[in-house]
């Protein structure tokens, strides 16, 4: 196997591991710029994939599938967002809360409903999203380096891929080029002087919550309509906290959000293509330490290898109104 071909294969690989992390850090994206501290990612990307499981069996629809996640990760949203802005509650331990309620009901209802041993029924292709091969993949192909990357890794995704990697611009340009977007940071940066301005504080912190919502529900029907066919217990596997992770060594800026989680999801890639391979110098890596290799970056970065990392200054602060 020629170097190009391993090279596209591990590539392929990491911006397939690497679409959930991105949607998923994105979603915090939006409601951490806007003041609400949100380690709920994993159960409302959890609540979402089984959403979508249920659903598109059902259904046997990708889109109805991917419509329940969004619908039933948003609601996951506005419970936190109850929580946390309009009752003022600590918004880690409702974070938690739902990550917890999430994992547990999620296997309840599944072992209930589908008696499969905590798993959704096999989708059939058309309950799925499928690969799409670009315009004049074929054609390209042949083409020297050029044609086997457009062929080979730029092309042949599911919808839900190109969506996430055309949501990293779309929220750069969503939080720094509109009225909306000026807002929302000025929410998580100065709620008092959003609230003289008379914008309402809590209508904006809602609405960065919802945003949060639609991009975990999509990240959550990618992992059970398109990287697998349906939904297992625990499928997540941590993904919400390394997205999290990853929004912090971003620094919470879009772009490199997606390079982080790009990092994250070549680490998985890696891990799980050499986890029975001998390395050079090295031997074979016991599997175990080969599948821990993302979540040891994560402890790494995060204990201060990123440098200082200032999140929004109202961020995780319940607003209060003056009188």
């Amino acid at each position: 196997m020629d170097f190009l071909q391993l090279f596209l294969e591990l590539a392929q690989s990491t911006v397939r591991l690497s679409t959930p992390l991105i949607l998923a850090a994105l979603a915090g994206l939006f409601t951490e710029r806007a003041g609400v501290f949100d380690i709920g990612l994993e159960g409302k990307m959890l609540g979402g994939a089984f959403a979508a499981g249920c659903v598109a069996f059902v259904a046997q629809s990708a889109m109805a599938g991917l419509l329940a996640a969004i619908v039933v990760s948003v609601l996951l949203s506005l419970v936190h967002g109850y929580a946390s802005i309009t009752q003022r509650g600590n918004q880690i331990v409702s974070g938690v809360a739902i990550n917890f309620i999430v994992a547990g009901s999620t296997v309840i209802l599944g072992e209930a409903w589908f008696h499969q041993g905590g798993r959704t029924p096999a989708l059939a292709e058309g309950a799925r999203f499928q690969a799409i091969e670009l315009p004049f993949t074929e054609a390209l192909r042949g083409v020297p380096l050029l044609g086997p990357i457009y062929a080979d890794l730029i092309s042949g995704h599911q919808a839900l891929t190109y969506l996430a990697f055309l949501m990293v611009p779309a929220s750069w340009w969503i939080l720094y080029r509109t009225r909306f977007g000026l807002r929302l940071r000025a929410v998580g940066e100065n709620p008092g002087a959003v609230d003289t301005a008379g914008i309402s504080v809590i209508w904006m912190r809602y609405r960065g919550v919802i945003c949060c919502g639609i991009l975990c529900g999509i990240a959550g029907a990618y992992l059970s309509l398109a990287a697998n066919a349906g939904w297992t217990k625990g499928m997540t596997a941590g993904k919400g906290y390394i997205a999290l992770a990853a929004l912090i060594f971003a620094k919470w800026r879009p772009v490199p959000v997606m390079f982080a989680c790009l990092l994250f999801g070549f680490l998985d890639a890696f891990a799980i293509r050499y986890q029975s391979t001998p390395l050079p110098l090295i031997g074979k890596v016991p599997v175990q330490l080969m599948q821990a290799l993302p979540y040891i970056l994560t402890v790494v970065l995060l204990a201060g290898f990123i440098g200082k990392a200032i999140p929004p200054r109202a961020g995780g602060v319940p607003y209060v109104k003056e009188r």
